[in-house]
């Protein structure tokens, strides 16, 4: 059995030690927010939060992360910049990605909490979204990096 803690909540997995945190995710506790796409890593769909720091579950054991703290989109509150930006920039089209992104966004803006363009777009730059919605979510950046509490 293995113990994880994703969002807040403890929880109970019985899998493989070297199962990928993704598959933990949505086979076993059914959240299924965290996609599959590339499966090597590249895209950033399956991002999640691990301590804070943005990971791709994709190529992550459970057992690599028994100790931390697992964060996936539904685990940031209503109310976080990031989401609040993303509503009112309307930045989602088909919204396969979006999670993934939102989350590589929390990562960076506590790392970069005024960036600009240049840093935005470098943040974006190991990140896919197929339906070409970057410049909203350049938009959504910008304005969770405004909104949120200095």
């Amino acid at each position: 059995m293995i113990s994880l803690t994703v969002n807040g909540q403890k929880k109970q997995v019985d899998v493989g030690a070297e199962t990928p945190l993704l598959w933990v995710l949505r086979d076993n506790l059914g959240i299924t927010s965290v996609k599959y796409a590339c499966g090597i890593a590249e895209c950033g769909v399956c991002t999640v939060l691990i301590d804070g720091e943005a990971v791709r579950a994709c190529t992550i054991s459970v057992e690599e992360v028994q100790q931390s703290d697992i964060t996936t989109v539904e685990g940031l509150p209503a109310d976080h910049p990031v989401k609040v930006a993303w509503i009112e920039k309307q930045v989602p089209q088909c919204g396969y990605c979006q999670p993934g992104i939102m989350l590589q966004t929390v990562d960076f803006l506590s790392r970069q909490p005024n960036p600009s363009e240049d840093q935005i777009n470098d943040a974006l730059d190991d990140v896919i979204c197929r339906c070409g919605t970057h410049p909203r979510i350049k938009q959504a950046i910008q304005m969770a990096a405004e909104i949120a509490p200095k």
